[in-house]
């Protein structure tokens, strides 16, 4: 990408009528059986095994197998909760290849949430790792549509076992064995973060993710043939459809996975950088800020040449410290669950620290006002992305099964991402916030509804508001504002009380870090909670700053 105006006036997607991620890709590339697809390493970090394409074309033609043998057909739902082992990718390979929608679980989701998923996806079956198998077990009485539970990595009564099915399942799959799939078919199924109501349910096609994350890999992440990518996401988010799946094999490039434990271990993040031999990086801000914390004269980057983040700015001291450390600088880029690589800083530029960037080749984004109309430099907006006359390939086109929540994201000429910035004379957009008070917190998008309904399950809570709160090294917390019910005064113990309660009732990442006890809410004249004046509260607090 030596050029971007040229690039962007000239970069179109070619969509063949007919197109399966599966076979297309994965499958083609697999004719040299000695290219390397995927590097893994254990949780310790002192295992790696590689996987060729060709590994990975009989891993999901056995899946796929598997799957037939059942009896589950083209477009029925597969709910997938299984963690950063090749097995997720045979399942989700396999499942595109037969036209199944798998719809990818983060593994630290409660049983509350997998209900949800299940119920609402009307799910036909599950493959859960031995780990989550109780989480499904205690909701499935409530799942009418399951009928077919897998167990991958153990096994479990009433289940049947992945390595057993696989096992048996045949390793030759033709295209002329499945139903084909056109390019808009259905691929997968992700679910939103949730804000004002539950998640959403974002559904993408073999067209959107399959073909769209060329974008991402190709101009944001920089990736060649020859590159080992490494993104840091769990299997459940859309950043591993960024990074760990679509885009980089399009390229030919291998891309990096480690099963990760749960608690953040950046010492060994960077030591795996070098011993793999990872040339291109991305991670979260909160990955960043606790890497300069470490001595980063002790690890080997000889290897690194590009990196990248997403999810909120980096703050300049960091993106510093880095540089120096590694020799290369951090590329912010910006896009969401419903879309590929948005808006990015490319290499073929100047980076501007702080700024989202320039929009990615494939995409026409403005800010625009309330009517849709572009606003001029420096003046806020929304970010809007044009879907009219052309709809943008790497760009979802409705929530599955939400007329109304459909309607209310695209208006017009418009696809309205629902967050807020401006453009500066130079057209670089610079992020201002989220319109619909989502909050991002170590790399997470937290929707404020979840949470304030798990505290609201709880007797002493009476109220609650939910918002980010500044935070030095995470960038931002969940802190909760409570109005006590009577009869509960405020204390120590009734805090953590609280936030294991929370942790009890949704994922444990989406709990108030900070508790504050309030005697009331600030609301609108409609009574709707003012989050935007608790936000603004925060920050002056964090800034030293008296609220005005």
């Amino acid at each position: 990408m030596w050029d971007y105006e040229e690039v962007v006036r000239k970069f179109r997607f070619r969509v063949p009528e007919f197109f399966n991620y599966g076979f297309d890709v994965v499958d083609r590339w697999s004719e040299d059986r000695t290219k390397i697809a995927l590097v893994w390493a254990d949780r310790t970090g002192r295992e790696i095994r590689k996987y060729s394409f060709y590994d990975l074309m009989v891993l999901s033609n056995r899946f796929a197998n598997v799957l037939r043998d059942l009896g589950l057909k083209k477009g029925d739902r597969l709910f997938v909760m299984v963690p950063r082992v090749v097995e997720w990718y045979a399942v989700l390979l396999g499942s595109f290849k037969l036209g199944v929608i798998p719809m990818p679980a983060p593994n630290i989701l409660v049983a509350k949430d997998v209900e949800y998923r299940i119920r609402e996806a009307e799910a036909v079956a599950a493959v859960v790792n031995r780990d989550h198998v109780g989480k499904v077990e205690e909701v499935r009485g409530h799942c009418p549509t399951l009928r077919h539970l897998i167990c991958q990595g153990g096994s479990h009564p009433g289940w049947a076992s992945y390595e057993d099915l696989m096992e048996k399942a045949s390793p030759k799959l033709s295209r002329e064995d499945v139903e084909p799939t056109r390019s808009d078919d259905t691929l997968l199924i992700y679910f939103t973060s949730g804000t004002t109501k539950f998640p959403k349910m974002v559904p993408h096609t073999q067209a959107s993710y399959g073909l769209g994350h060329i974008v991402t890999a190709k101009f944001w992440q920089d990736l060649k043939p020859t590159d080992l990518h490494w993104t840091l996401s769990d299997t459940g988010w859309a950043k591993a459809a960024w990074g760990k799946l679509f885009g980089q094999w399009h390229l030919g490039a291998a891309v990096m996975v480690h099963d990760a434990a749960a608690k953040f271990d950046a010492p060994l993040h960077l030591e795996l950088i070098g011993r793999c031999g990872v040339t291109t990086f991305c991670a979260p801000p909160t990955a960043y800020r606790m890497f300069i914390l470490e001595d980063l004269s002790r690890y080997d980057f000889s290897s690194l040449r590009h990196c990248c983040s997403a999810g909120e700015p980096l703050n300049p001291e960091v993106i510093r410290v880095w540089r120096e450390a590694t020799g290369t600088t951090i590329y912010d880029g910006y896009g969401q669950t419903e879309s590929v690589n948005l808006i990015a800083n490319f290499p073929c530029m100047p980076v501007k620290h702080g700024s989202m960037g320039k929009p990615a080749p494939g995409f026409h984004i403005e800010v625009v006002d309330d009517e849709g109309k572009p606003v001029g430099a420096g003046v806020e907006g929304h970010i809007a992305v044009k879907v009219k006359p052309e709809h943008p390939v790497g760009l979802f086109k409705g929530y599955w099964k939400n007329p109304e929540a459909t309607s209310e994201s695209f208006v017009g000429e418009w696809y309205y991402t629902g967050d807020k910035a401006y453009k500066d004379e130079d057209g670089y957009f610079w992020f201002v916030g989220r319109a619909d008070d989502v909050i991002k917190a170590s790399g997470y998008r937290i929707g404020p509804f979840e949470v304030e309904s798990a505290l609201q399950s709880h007797p002493a809570v009476a109220e609650s508001a939910v918002v980010g709160s500044p935070d030095p090294l995470r960038g931002t917390i969940v802190k909760a504002f409570v109005v006590l019910a009577p009869g509960y005064g405020p204390s120590e113990s009734l805090v953590r009380e609280i936030q294991e309660h929370v942790k009890q009732q949704t994922a444990p990442y989406k709990y108030p870090r900070e508790i504050e006890f309030v005697r009331e809410l600030p609301k609108t004249v409609s009574g709707k909670i003012r989050r935007v004046e608790l936000r603004k509260l925060e920050e002056s607090r964090k800034a030293g700053e008296k609220p005005s």
